[in-house]
């Protein structure tokens, strides 16, 4: 089979593509430089083909445009030629409207089998950018799927109530725990030396991708209510915005006086994978004030490294979390009530035994998300898929089961 990486999403391609070469299986898996890694070099099972190349943003934007068309023109190429008979398809790449009609049909009249690995049935809904071309465009590339994966029931749901996916075609599998970012011997002490962070400061971390559905604002707000109240509180900020600059500056200056005093640790920055450890194993919780989701990758890294969560009631978040085990659940968009889960969690045996917990934490998370079962469930769909009817069979099955209608 092959892995179609859209070029991104390095710990969970890294994850799934480790699980399965343990296995046993073949692959090519295809992405961009910065997936490549000394696992899948010269590994026998595995053919890691960077077609994408270094996708830095610091090139300019005739020089991003044409590393994109070059990126597509090696991908169909490739399509054409590839021996996998099996496209599993874990993001799309530049072109949505593209990725999800043209490129869809052109690998179903080669006759690939094609599967797909859905983080968001609608990140547009998500970020607030939803548009019935965009349903619609989402309707004609999960009709044409023979298999879809997701992590959530509320995900299968909903593909079948808003896309028209029936349930035999989608499959509800973990979020395998992030198994790619480094964790050395680095110890807390450490590590809250590195941040400048005093022995006896309750330290809270926001991690990852800056944008307005996460709920930055939000968190600040129940930061700064908590900071009244007690002085001995720090919140570290370590993440890139993206697309979102005005809503970037109104956090900005809505936490002015808090920064200024140090209270507050920003770092809007992509965060290196060898970088990361240093935040998880310094903060004493991870706060994640999501809008809306529908899982979180942050929340299982935070796991695997055992940081306790916090967490609004959105998605599927309530489902990970173990109350007074592995963290809290707060109500959403609501500043009072998560002040009040951080007060909680501070006062709490789970804060209290934090080292002892931890180990318990990444058990836990281990156990419950095991890329192990992950690759045995997606070989299980794969050696389904490759028992099925001829491809010109499969295209008869894409006419009658792909509902195309017009966007309103």
């Amino acid at each position: 089979m092959a892995l179609l990486t859209g070029g991104a999403d390095q710990p969970y391609a890294f994850g799934l593509a480790t699980a399965i070469m343990s296995q046993g299986a073949n692959l090519d898996l295809i992405g961009a430089s910065e997936l490549d890694c000394a696992e899948f070099r010269s590994k026998r099972g595995v053919k890691f083909l960077d077609l994408r190349g270094d996708v830095g943003p610091d090139a300019s934007f005739s020089r991003k445009a044409f590393r994109v068309l070059m990126y597509y023109a090696r991908l169909i190429r490739y399509a054409a030629t590839a021996k996998p008979r099996i496209f599993h398809i874990l993001w799309n790449n530049k072109l949505e409207t593209f990725d999800r009609t043209l490129l869809m049909l052109y690998y179903r009249f080669l006759g690939k089998r094609l599967v797909m690995t859905l983080h968001n049935v609608n990140a547009g809904r998500r970020d607030s950018r939803d548009t019935p071309f965009n349903r619609f465009t989402l309707r004609i590339q999960y009709g044409l799927a023979d298999h879809l994966f997701v992590h959530t029931e509320k995900m299968k749901l909903e593909l079948s109530e808003e896309f028209g996916v029936e349930g035999a075609r989608v499959t509800v599998i973990p979020f395998g725990i992030n198994n790619a970012v480094p964790n050395t011997s680095l110890t807390r002490d450490e590590a809250r030396q590195r941040l400048g962070l005093g022995e006896g400061e309750k330290t809270v971390l926001f991690f990852g991708r800056i944008a307005p559905y996460k709920g930055l604002d939000y968190l600040v707000a129940a930061f700064q209510q908590v900071l009244a109240r007690q002085g001995d509180y720090r919140l570290i900020i370590a993440g890139r915005p993206k697309h979102c600059e005005n809503y970037w500056k109104a956090v900005l200056r809505s936490m002015g006086q808090e920064v200024q005093s140090g209270r507050i640790l920003v770092r809007a920055d992509f965060i290196p994978d060898d970088e990361a450890e240093v935040y998880f194993k310094g903060a004493d919780v991870l706060a994640l004030p999501y809008r809306h989701i529908y899982q979180s990758g942050v929340l299982f890294l935070g796991h695997s490294f055992g940081l306790p969560v916090l967490a609004a009631d959105v998605g599927s978040l309530k489902d990970e979390i173990v109350e007074g085990k592995t963290g809290f659940v707060f109500k959403p968009e609501d500043p009072v009530d998560l002040a009040r889960t951080i007060e909680r969690y501070f006062a709490s045996d789970l804060f209290r035994d934090l080292s002892r917990r931890r180990q318990e934490i990444q058990r836990y998370a281990t156990e419950r998300h095991s890329w192990d079962v992950v690759a045995q469930t997606t070989l299980g769909v794969y050696a389904g898929l490759d028992r099925m009817s001829s491809p010109g069979e499969l295209l008869k099955r894409d006419a009658s089961s792909v509902d195309v209608k017009a966007p309103l």
